[in-house]
């Protein structure tokens, strides 16, 4: 088996094309793949960050709060991949998301203590259409 020279990573806030830290992926040379959502199994939380950021919590699968998130896949080179994952911040974190297709790649998640107290945005079904209400 070919070792993988690419990481896919879903991006659901900041990075997202058009957003303000969506540079820190394209300097790197990463490539937008696609746009897709989440399994139905995922909260989303405005986090007081600069700039303003979602936290994306798994939940489990009886959590009718739950819901499919849109997030956007970014593919980057490994070396790439390393440098990006080593300036995401606390509470943010790069682990496994699940896809609504069942598939699961590389993605921002974040830590549940940081979402103590954020409003849950889930109900939006993504961060651009949270902000596009004039919220956060």
């Amino acid at each position: 088996m070919k070792p993988a020279s690419s990481i896919e990573l879903a991006v659901v806030g900041a990075h997202l094309r058009g957003q303000p830290l969506n540079a820190q992926l394209t300097d790197r040379g990463a490539v937008f793949v696609r746009s897709t959502r989440t399994r139905a199994t995922y909260r989303l939380y405005a986090l007081a960050t600069e700039p303003p950021k979602p936290g994306l919590v798994r939940r489990p699968e009886d959590d009718d709060a739950a819901g499919a998130i849109e997030v956007e896949i970014w593919s980057l080179g490994l070396a790439e991949f390393g440098s990006f994952v080593s300036e995401v911040p606390p509470p943010l974190t790069i682990g496994r998301v699940e896809l609504e297709d069942g598939s699961d790649v590389a993605g921002f998640l974040c830590e549940e203590v940081a979402t103590i107290g954020a409003p849950d945005i889930t109900p939006f079904g993504g961060w651009l259409a949270y902000r596009s209400q004039g919220a956060g």
